[in-house]
């Protein structure tokens, strides 16, 4: 290890290892940087050192890329050589993000045990589930033991309680084995509260930009060059080192970024390259509000080169469906024209009204040339369970037809589906918000944040357990000993029978926004979603409907009753049917692209010369409810 620092203001530099400090000089290549002579280079090969920087007298201080904190972000960095790991992954060649399905997991909640070595004990059930890639929550070093991890201040350690650097290359390397992909949750938009020494080394941040966390990296200011260098770097460690297959990038609206070339388009262009070295795919995926196709545009065309990014307004419009909730963010939400409106475009936001935001927001994306695999669709994810008051899943108020209905149209849909782990089985535990702050005011002051966010959702803050009691965590971890029981055995059944589907009908993973249709009836509760040779027939009510033109007897899955009526079919309360012809199981990729159907997934609706009319339309309508250009009645 070189022991090179960058710390442009500081008048001297130590480096310390035990009791021994070795004074560092500046690096005359590199402006701000500062290096040891080459006798202390020699030291690792001892094997691992404990060390730290001294800054103008003050510290030691942890090293602001050290890849292992043994004894927690307060104390000694500690050396460790990535590459001295056996990897046994040399045939992975890696899965691209369309057609995949996603698995949102967060280790210390996982498992009993908490650790990657434990998750690793539990891949065989998301092979058998038929799951391609585990999105995990960060893993980066924070303070305290457990956490959700957005709370990091050293990003380029693994938090020692799961296991630190070798173990994360070990979980990496089986899930390969397991045939699965690993996707790394990244923050890069803010350091945690505690621990985070960035500022005594150099200007990591400013403070006279903010966001929601509080101050702004400084990715455009004096000196920005490195802080980006710093955020890049990471980003490549992920990918190289670890054999990540991609990155999920948090909250990248929080990034303020004014220079020309933004920093999430410099990335996509290094993981590009990273990615053509390495002969694999590697896929960025950004978390974001702002509903702006530019971000998953690619840099030919001019725009920002990710990969794909999170649609919330999917998950707000089946949450709204499925539970009838219409506080807070979810007032936009109603009607069953507004899931069909995101179903066939994409955002429900796309330049209208938002009453929660006060103002207009988003921008629509061009269905024409844009894929639908860019979008990453959910019922439940970390964020929209964990930040409901009780942390209560859609498991904890729907029936067993309901949690079908959200599995079917997450996963048979248009998009890229992620599941929240333990969904599949209908999981009993909440996920609740936890912290384990060993500051007495910080902990109290996430408590008392905790219960102002939730007043603006209407929420009861009684409700809302304590971040900071063990309990609220404990609750939180999985309970693997329901998988197989009762109603959890039932909706795991279903939710493999639907991925299965997903692998064998090649009309349910075409990424073309032309071959998507949707019927809905407002009042009788129904919508049928087609895709080329499937339709999926859903009736969110509690009483039977009929819905016209569905075939009962080409029915290939089903939840909850159905039966066949005079010119369609008759769903039960809560019930759902998958109705398709063979074309798509032969993998017809030919038929299902010209949409030639028959009538039984009634696919008359689904060229792209009436794709554009009816975007054409929903252009025109501005702001509505219903206006999704397919056929709404009511």
């Amino acid at each position: 290890m070189s022991f090179e620092v960058w710390a442009p203001s500081a008048r001297s530099v130590d480096l310390v290892i035990g009791e021994s400090r070795h004074p560092l000089a500046r690096d005359p290549r590199r402006d701000g940087w500062w290096r040891p002579d080459a006798s202390v280079t020699q030291l690792e090969t001892h094997g691992p050192v404990d060390y730290g920087y001294e800054i103008d007298g003050e510290g030691p201080f942890p090293d602001p890329r050290s890849r292992r904190q043994p004894a927690g972000v307060h104390e000694l960095s500690q050396t460790f050589d990535p590459t001295s790991f056996a990897w046994s992954d040399g045939a992975w060649t890696g899965r691209p993000l369309a057609g995949s399905v996603l698995y949102e997991l967060h280790i210390g909640t996982f498992t009993p045990e908490g650790t990657l070595d434990a998750a690793i004990g539990r891949l065989d059930h998301l092979r058998e589930l038929g799951v391609d890639f585990v999105e995990v929550l960060p893993v980066n070093a924070f303070n305290g033991t457990h956490n959700w991890g957005y709370d990091g201040v050293l990003w380029y350690a693994v938090h020692e309680p799961y296991g630190g650097p070798e173990a994360y290359q070990r979980f990496v390397d089986a899930c390969h084995a397991a045939g699965i992909g690993v996707i790394q949750d990244v923050v890069y938009n803010h350091l945690g509260p505690s621990g985070n020494y960035l500022p005594k080394f150099g200007p990591y941040l400013r403070d006279d930009k903010a966001n929601t966390w509080g101050s702004a990296l400084n990715l455009d200011g004096p000196e920005s060059d490195e802080v980006r260098r710093y955020i890049l770097d990471n980003a490549l460690m992920w990918l190289n080192d670890y054999h990540a297959d991609g990155l999920r990038l948090d909250a990248v609206h929080a990034l303020v970024d004014t220079r020309a070339t933004p920093i999430l388009e410099e990335l996509a262009a290094e993981v590009s390259r990273l990615s053509a070295h390495l002969r694999r795919p590697l896929t960025l995926i950004a978390e974001s509000d702002l509903n702006d196709p530019k971000l998953i545009t690619s840099r030919e065309a001019h725009g920002d080169g990710l990969d794909a990014q999170w649609s919330d307004d999917f998950h707000h419009a089946l949450h709204v469906a499925l539970t009838g909730e219409t506080t807070g963010y979810y007032e936009d939400f109603a009607g069953l024209g507004t899931l069909a409106k995101v179903l066939r475009r994409g955002y429900f936001h796309d330049g209208t009204m938002s009453t929660f935001r006060g103002r207009h927001h988003g921008r629509s994306i061009d269905t024409l040339t844009m894929p639908t695999s860019r979008l990453v669709v959910f019922s439940q994810d970390h964020d929209q369970v964990g930040n409901r008051a009780a942390g209560d899943r859609l498991s904890s108020g729907l029936d067993d037809g309901g949690l079908a209905i959200a599995a079917a149209l997450t996963l048979l849909g248009p998009f890229t589906p992620m599941l929240f782990m333990g969904e599949e089985w209908a999981a009993s535990t909440p996920w609740q918000f936890f912290t384990s702050h060993p500051e007495p005011e910080l902990a109290e002051a996430t408590a008392s944040g905790r219960k102002a966010e939730f007043a603006r959702m209407g929420w009861d803050e009684s409700q809302v357990p304590d971040p900071q009691d063990p309990e609220t965590f404990l609750r939180s971890k999985l309970d693997w000993n329901e998988v197989e029981s009762g109603r959890h055995a039932r909706l795991l059944a279903f939710y493999r029978e639907l991925i299965r589907l997903r692998r064998e009908r090649a009309d349910l993973t075409d990424p073309s926004f032309a071959t998507v249709g949707v019927d809905v009836d407002e009042n009788d509760g129904w919508l049928v979603l087609r895709r080329a040779s499937t339709a999926l027939a859903i009736n969110f009510g509690a009483d039977p409907v009929t819905v016209p033109g569905v075939d009962d007897t080409a029915v290939v899955s089903s939840f909850g009753e159905h039966s066949s009526t005079e010119g369609g079919i008759r769903l039960g309360g809560h019930s759902l049917v998958v109705v398709g012809t063979g074309a798509a199981e032969r993998g017809d990729t030919d038929a299902a692209g010209r949409g030639d159907a028959t009538a039984a997934a009634g696919s008359a609706h689904t060229n792209a010369d009436t794709n554009r009319e009816r975007n054409a339309t929903e252009e025109s309508m501005g702001q509505a409810g219903n206006g999704t250009g397919s056929e709404v009645r009511g």
